[in-house]
């Protein structure tokens, strides 16, 4: 198992056996996403970042082609050479050769809602958030915007569709499930929301959850309806050391939200950022005490064995990636 946590000032690569190391420490990380041996990292800095040997090293790729800050990453979870950037200001890249050249999908600016997108720190602008790409549909993407719509791609970036009136505004992050066709899950700051029906429509199962600036969403590999969900009162209290006040909490189907302990949570510690293992119940968090896992769905965690660097103790996590080479 290698674990890929992204920080604001470096990427913690660790083996979970006590190995570790941090890599990129002089970039402003974005976002993470990795497969087998491949990792690509995102900065706010200086573009977009690769390994391909397990994180050891990192060279600067996209460069010629991407020109924007790389605010997220995904990799096409049926094909590893397909992977999908999102920048600021607000723009979608592929590739389908593994990170070696790059083409912009054009058209998301032209959407109508596109006046109305803006991202409250710096309202000039907006950049992609998240990119969700659907595991029964690799032309099928779900894309959030930070801040303003939730929009999708049913041809992998040929036409845009622009948002639906029951979804979030302001998504952090989106999960799927490759047991569960057709649902889509979000952790937006103006609210938790799910969908049964591609997103489409929306629906807001709030019940339980008393913090409702929703960062991180993940769901239990074996079981789609367990879901994690990391949030706080607000901007401050997720993602400032000073006055960071954050909880963990965990839906099961049919059951209001519950608050989740044996992570560190609360005072002092900013919103987790969550990853899925491959194991039933196995998921990953990590925020600014640490690196942190669960087999069984959130009940019980264990932090993960890797000395956790003090200059992170006072940051926010930015991004999670997890390979299993077990």
């Amino acid at each position: 198992m290698r674990l890929y946590a992204a920080m604001r000032n470096g990427l913690f690569v660790t083996d979970g056996a006590g190995t570790a190391a941090v890599r990129l420490s002089d970039h402003d990380l974005e976002c993470v996403a990795a497969t087998g041996e491949r990792v690509f990292c995102g900065t706010f800095d200086a573009g977009l970042f690769r390994s391909e040997d397990g994180g050891e090293s990192f060279q600067s790729v996209g460069e010629e082609t991407i020109r924007e800050s790389v605010m997220s990453l995904a990799i096409d979870p049926t094909d590893p050479d397909t992977v999908w950037v999102g920048t600021e200001p607000s723009a979608v890249y592929r590739s389908t050769d593994g990170g070696d050249s790059w083409e912009r999908r054009e058209g998301l600016t032209d959407l109508p809602s596109e006046p109305n997108w803006s991202f409250p720190p710096r309202p000039h602008t907006h950049h992609v958030r998240w990119i969700e790409p659907d595991p029964y549909d690799p032309n099928h993407l779900y894309v959030g915007i930070e801040a303003g719509a939730l929009v999708q791609t049913y041809d992998a970036g040929e036409t845009w569709e622009d948002k639906v009136p029951t979804a979030r505004v302001d998504n952090h992050s989106l999960a799927t499930h490759p047991d569960a066709p057709g649902q889509v899950w979000s952790a937006a700051g103006d609210g938790y929301a799910e969908s049964e029906n591609g997103g489409e429509t929306w629906e807001y199962p709030q019940e339980g959850l008393d913090r409702r600036y929703c960062w991180s969403v993940a769901l239990a590999p074996d079981d789609p309806n367990t879901v994690l969900l990391s949030s706080a009162t607000g901007p401050r209290t997720a993602h400032n050391v000073d006055s960071a006040d954050s909880i963990v909490s965990r839906k099961r189907d049919g059951e209001p939200w519950e608050r989740l302990d044996g992570l560190p949570t609360g005072e002092g510690v900013t919103r987790a950022v969550f990853e899925s293992g491959t194991a039933d119940g196995e998921l990953y968090a990590v925020n600014n005490r640490g690196l942190f896992r669960t087999e069984d769905a959130g009940t019980t965690w264990r932090e993960v064995v890797a000395e956790w660097p003090t200059e992170f103790e006072r940051t926010t996590a930015r991004g999670l990636a997890v390979v299993d080479d077990r």
